[in-house]
């Protein structure tokens, strides 16, 4: 079965290339059926985080109307960007299948190396400038959640 929902993953990257989208697509499978299926939306929807894994991460807690897919797996026509795979562990899913390597993906384009030499850099060192404002003012409010009655941890 495996090989199956891969398939079907290549096929819906493969259908995206023939709308002018990129050629990535995802399936994500629990007990042994299909949840959710994505496909890289970047450019139709003007959204950079639109990756196939994620859309199909949206697709499957929808469809479960939970944002715990535990003992989910997901098959992706590549190996997870950054911004993906974290996405992939905050949906908790169980296991990663991927086609093509980020390597592969970057020999079209789609390179992705430079997320990863930025995250273990000081903040100070990062091309994109950041700068703490109103750190107590926004800790108030992790006071407030964290006393909350009514919160839903995740």
């Amino acid at each position: 079965m495996q090989t199956t929902y891969m398939k079907q993953a290549i096929a819906l990257s493969q259908k995206n290339i023939q709308s002018g989208g990129g050629p990535f697509g995802a399936v994500i499978v629990k007990d042994g059926k299909i949840i959710g299926e994505g496909w890289n939306k970047v450019t139709a929807n003007n959204d950079p985080t639109a990756h196939a894994e994620v859309e199909a991460i949206r697709e499957a807690c929808k469809n479960l109307s939970d944002f715990d897919l535990t003992g989910a797996e997901i098959y992706t026509s590549c190996e997870p960007c950054p911004m993906c795979l974290s996405a992939i562990y905050w949906a908790r899913l169980s296991k990663i299948y991927y086609a093509n390597t980020k390597k592969d993906a970057a020999s079209i384009q789609f390179d992705d190396d430079f997320i990863y030499t930025e995250i273990p850099k000081p903040m100070s060192e990062r091309k994109i400038s950041m700068t703490q404002l109103m750190r107590d003012e926004a800790f108030e409010v992790f006071k407030q959640w964290e006393t909350s009655e009514i919160k839903i941890k995740y």
